[in-house]
């Protein structure tokens, strides 16, 4: 990992946080997307002093912001012509339904769009490595997920159990197509169970995964235990040229059957084309 360039989402707590952490110990230039500047700049510091690595960077982005995801990605591409990882780790959990700025429901934008827009404008920067690897954060609330294709950012009968659901589903669907789309290419993409961790994430909310998170704990894994699969898709070369799987304790396992459709996956990047303006892009 010497000297290869790691981007990571969402890496100034949790999950995002310890991935950076173990990643930048081994002597990757690292860099840290955050939303908040100050609580990203602490943990840049943190991860430096920890890691005895200086090359760690921080790029500001609320990644629920099309508009902000644009401009990061611009950002990125013109500092890092080659890029060797990408990991999709930012992700919320939005206890009454929201809208972001470009007025799509939170969760959808944040967790899902956000994976996709990004990594998509990323790609040619992925596709220069002699290999790349992009590793989706998902969860296996999955097999209770489903994509609401008539409602899909949930303007009836919202609850945050089931927007955190399809959006975990959909980095999955998403990891799968691009893995179809990438074949022939050096670019591997791959998701993953992180495992129930014990992080700030969704403790302060309502409803069943609040309470969940609450309740159980003390069982729970902690941020480093489920950073490890993360670190392991990123870095191990047991994973080289391993594309389009769904992993949990580094291990490969099977997602909702809806994952593997043709039909399905098909039908979701297309909405997520046009949710991004990806499909205008394209066509222009």
């Amino acid at each position: 990992m010497k000297n290869k360039i790691v981007i990571i989402t969402g890496a100034n707590s949790g999950i995002g946080y310890f991935t950076a952490l173990e990643i930048a110990k081994l002597g990757a230039k690292v860099v840290m997307v955050c939303r908040n500047k100050d609580k990203g700049e602490v943990a840049r510091q943190e991860i430096i002093k920890k890691s005895n690595n200086t090359a760690v960077f921080l790029k500001i982005a609320d990644l629920s912001s099309q508009k902000q995801i644009r401009l990061l990605a611009e950002e990125l591409k013109k500092e890092y012509p080659v890029i060797d990882v990408l990991v999709n780790n930012a992700g919320v959990l939005v206890p009454e339904r929201r809208e972001s700025e470009d007025g799509i429901e939170l969760t959808w934008a944040t967790n899902h769009l956000a994976y996709f827009l990004l990594t998509n404008l990323l790609l040619d920067n992925l596709k220069a490595a002699s290999s790349a690897r992009i590793v989706n954060v998902a969860s296996e609330v999955q097999q209770i997920g489903n994509i609401y294709w008539d409602d899909i950012e949930l303007k009836n009968n919202y609850t945050s159990f089931k927007a955190y659901a399809q959006s975990k589903l959909a980095n999955i669907m998403f990891s799968n197509e691009l893995a179809k789309r990438l074949e022939g290419t050096k670019v591997t993409t791959n998701a993953l169970h992180p495992g129930a961790v014990a992080t700030n994430f969704g403790s302060d909310g309502k409803g069943l995964i609040a309470w969940l998170f609450k309740t159980f704990r003390w069982s729970l894994l902690s941020a480093q235990q489920g950073a490890e699969t993360s670190i392991w898709l990123a870095t191990s070369p047991q994973v080289e040229g391993v594309t389009g799987q769904y992993f949990s304790k580094k291990k490969a396992i099977r997602a909702k059957t809806l994952a593997y459709s043709k039909e399905a996956l098909k039908r979701l990047w297309e909405i997520s084309e046009q949710m991004t303006g990806l499909a205008k892009q394209e066509t222009a």
